[in-house]
């Protein structure tokens, strides 16, 4: 499973843009001032920039699957015009309490690897050579089982993560924002 890319596996609300629900217009999704520039940094630098993310209110008949398709291409179109590029998207619609059963299980729901794995498969990436950045243990739990390394930010609830603590997840860099992940990133590659 193993490709010769670096990768960072990006988290999307509360890392990318800030935490606002289950943002279901447009108009909902802000982004932290200094994320474009995070992502540009990152392209710069050779890696892969991948967000995966849990999506629970697709199952939960909360918000309609094409919007977050729609938002996805949103979130690339400013991170584009910006300079940078994110090379996929990808997300888990699960979630144990979803209206339709066959979303309630899978292998993708963050701390799954799934998504990471899916990922790695599709696009050629090297999962001990990259990273997970996000602000829930969770999104770093994804990577855990294959070598990935984690950053968690402060931004989202990233604070209240920390000082919640992570069993199992003490190696896990902390830092302010994206910004800061993507400066220790490269100060690790």
């Amino acid at each position: 499973m193993s490709g010769t890319r670096r990768a960072v596996f990006l988290d999307r609300d509360g890392t990318i843009i800030e935490e606002a629900g289950y943002p279901d217009r447009l108009d909902r999704i802000r982004f932290f001032p200094f994320s474009v520039d995070a992502i540009r940094t990152l392209n710069d630098a050779g890696f892969a920039v991948v967000v995966v993310t849990n999506q629970s209110g697709i199952g939960r008949g909360i918000v309609p699957e094409p919007f977050v398709g729609e938002a996805h291409l949103h979130i690339g179109a400013r991170v584009a015009a910006g300079g940078g590029r994110i090379d996929a998207f990808y997300y888990c619609p699960h979630h144990p309490s979803a209206i339709d059963p066959s979303l309630r299980a899978c292998d993708c729901r963050k701390p799954q690897p799934g998504l990471l794995r899916r990922a790695a498969a599709d696009l050629g990436l090297d999962l001990p050579r990259s990273f997970v950045v996000g602000d829930r243990w969770q999104d770093l739990g994804a990577g855990q089982a294959d070598g990935v390394r984690g950053v968690l930010v402060r931004t989202g609830v990233g604070l209240d993560q920390e000082r919640q603590g992570g069993a199992g997840l003490a190696g896990a860099t902390i830092v302010d924002d994206l910004a800061a992940a993507a400066a220790w990133i490269l100060q690790q590659a």
